[in-house]
């Protein structure tokens, strides 16, 4: 299948006043994927389950654009070369735009000029790491950007960073000075924005899966009929949920998720 790959700085009169719903993501290839998960997948598993995340990610952002023609999907990619491998994993509406070089920051203020460059009205940064985000904050994130309304829509990330990150117009400095990966991204963003005057909209908190705690916290989501706590529901991530079941199924509880019992073999 391929995908209509958008060129930095040429103009897409397909997009005009529509939303960019844009994934960051990176190609999932072993010992590139999920490194933080070493202690519970293996190289190829940590990769498949990132395929999973994308498939199930771009898959609520396709149902979201066929509810609201406003959306459009973008899966906003690295590095340059590997675009064959995103075409089995993501919606046939779907465009791509690659990345730029640089670090985080960098890559993210790239990816808002070069989507308003295309043409788009607003621009929304989507993290690749949270499957289960509840279809209604992708449909808020929608609905405030719908409004021309020089701002900033910020959901944040229960581990300090955050997962959508929405804006009607460029604001290089938002992505300025930023202590990346660490649990002060999200309030420095909100900062940034202060210091600019631009106004901020936060929407409910959610969390991302990049270790063995978050992982287990989305085990306990997807399967509550074997967690020992209970947590809150967000979307089904049906291609996540299918994976991660396979491997409680054929190789047992201690695997992946240590604090399940030897119920997992028969429950499932």
């Amino acid at each position: 299948m391929e995908l209509e790959i958008l060129i930095p700085g040429r103009q897409n009169g397909a997009v005009e006043n529509k939303c960019a719903m844009g994934i960051m993501t990176k190609a999932p290839r072993p010992g590139h994927s999920k490194t933080r998960l070493a202690s519970a997948l293996l190289p190829e598993e940590a990769a498949s389950l990132s395929r999973c995340f994308i498939r199930d990610t771009s898959a609520a952002i396709d149902a979201l654009s066929h509810q609201d023609p406003f959306v459009v999907g973008v899966a906003i990619y690295t590095p340059i070369g590997s675009e064959t491998e995103f075409r089995e994993l993501l919606p046939k509406g779907f465009k791509m735009i690659a990345q730029r070089e640089g670090d985080l920051g960098a890559r993210l203020s790239g990816a808002t000029e070069d989507l308003f460059a295309a043409g788009f009205s607003a621009v929304c940064l989507l993290d690749s790491d949270s499957p289960t985000l509840p279809f209604r904050y992708l449909q808020d994130l929608a609905t405030f950007l719908k409004e021309p309304v020089d701002r900033m829509v910020i959901g944040p990330c229960t581990d300090g960073g955050y997962y959508g990150l929405g804006l009607r117009h460029t604001h290089a400095r938002l992505f300025e000075e930023i202590t990346w990966s660490t649990d002060r991204v999200c309030a420095e963003t909100i900062l940034r924005s202060s210091e600019i005057q631009l106004s901020a909209i936060t929407l409910p908190a959610w969390y991302d899966v990049d270790d063995q705690l978050s992982l287990n916290r989305l085990l306990c989501e997807l399967f509550p009929e074997l967690a020992n706590e209970t947590v809150p529901q967000g979307s089904p991530a049906p291609h996540t949920k299918e994976f991660l079941r396979q491997i409680l199924v054929e190789e047992g509880e201690g695997r992946i998720w240590p604090q399940t019992s030897s119920r997992v073999r028969t429950a499932l």
